[in-house]
């Protein structure tokens, strides 16, 4: 008789359910994040486990690695698209974790990417540059809105990241205003500096594979932007459709219909916000660079919000990505945006 597991995860303990394809409870047990305690308990049901589900919390890498590497077959489930029955009137960290099990038994679990385990690091060095590129943007709209508020002048982020401590006791009579711009200028300097650090590593580390080389055809995108896109997206064959793979980079609308009306909403996080962040920088500097592209988005704020029109030059390039990746094809500006 085949048994399944499934193992709530959090941040310093796991509760982990064993149950037989009848769903009854065969063992469950509360234990801590130590991967020896976990292989070691599930010892004795090793031969007749069919698979093993752990859930997609911040902290997985270390026990799906470590099942695996133990020969288990085993499964990340995606918590975003799991919906538990609305009839419980009790639940807790077993009965979620007996759920999952339930799931994978019933080949209805919604299933989270396991990325290669080889690519993580470098991965996750160009997310914590796009950490800090979104930090380094923060302090400088401070920088401006400061400014912009006490004296009445605008000033751009490129005159921003410029200033030197003599035109800033300038621009303020009050010291204090003086120091909270000094301040935010050392930490924008730092942040760069760092940025540079990650970007010389990451083209020392990694190059743009044959399929995603395509991408630096598209007007916004260079090197890291072209890596941040194939890091994030993967196998582009894992997505059955272009559909499928702007709804992963969140560049679709969450909403439920019914006769033509607004219901409310579905899940807008569910997706990978690296990738959504990533289009809409693309979109910015594709804006800048090539007079069809900002035509359609100058049409487009027109109409709506600025921000709902550089969502629809992000999903537009998203769309173009995909057939860029899947097919083999250039960037065709006429295509994508005519």
């Amino acid at each position: 008789m085949g048994l399944y597991v499934g193992i709530d995860l959090h941040s310093s303990n796991s509760v982990l359910a064993v149950q037989d394809e009848e769903d009854h409870v065969i063992s469950q047990k509360r234990l801590s994040n130590d991967l020896p305690t976990v292989l070691s308990w599930l010892q004795p049901y090793r031969d007749s486990i069919v698979g093993i589900v752990v859930e997609s919390t911040y902290n997985w890498y270390w026990l799906v690695d470590g099942l695996r590497d133990a020969g288990y077959e085993v499964h990340l489930a995606n918590t975003t698209a799991i919906q538990q029955y609305t009839g419980l009137k009790y639940a807790d960290d077993k009965s979620d974790a007996r759920w999952l099990a339930k799931l994978l038994r019933l080949g209805q679990l919604p299933e989270g990417y396991i990325y290669p385990k080889e690519q993580r690091p470098v991965r996750d060095l160009v997310r914590k540059r796009s950490h800090h590129v979104r930090h380094c943007t923060s302090h400088i709209l401070s920088i401006e809105n400061l400014i912009t508020r006490n004296t009445g002048q605008r000033i751009n982020s490129n005159r921003v990241k410029r200033l030197t401590d003599e035109e800033v006791e300038a621009l303020f009579l009050e010291p204090d205003l003086g120091l909270a711009v000094r301040s935010s200028l050392a930490v924008v300097r730092c942040l760069q500096e760092q940025i540079h650090l990650i970007e010389k590593a990451v083209k020392q580390r990694v190059r743009l594979r044959q399929e995603f080389k395509r991408l630096l055809t598209v007007n916004g995108i260079g090197v890291i932007l072209g890596l941040t896109i194939m890091l994030e997206t993967g196998d582009i064959r894992r997505f059955a459709s272009v559909g499928d793979y702007v709804s992963y980079c969140r560049c679709v609308k969450s909403v439920w219909l019914s006769n033509g009306k607004k219901k409310g909403k579905g899940n807008a996080k569910n997706g990978n916000k690296y990738l959504a962040w990533a289009f809409v920088e693309a979109a910015n500097f594709a804006i800048r660079f090539n007079e069809q592209i900002r035509r359609f988005y100058q049409r487009k704020s027109a109409k709506t919000k600025r921000v709902v029109a550089l969502n629809a030059t992000a999903h537009k390039l998203a769309r173009a990505c995909y057939h860029i990746m899947n097919d083999g094809v250039s960037f065709d500006v006429t295509r994508a945006f005519g």
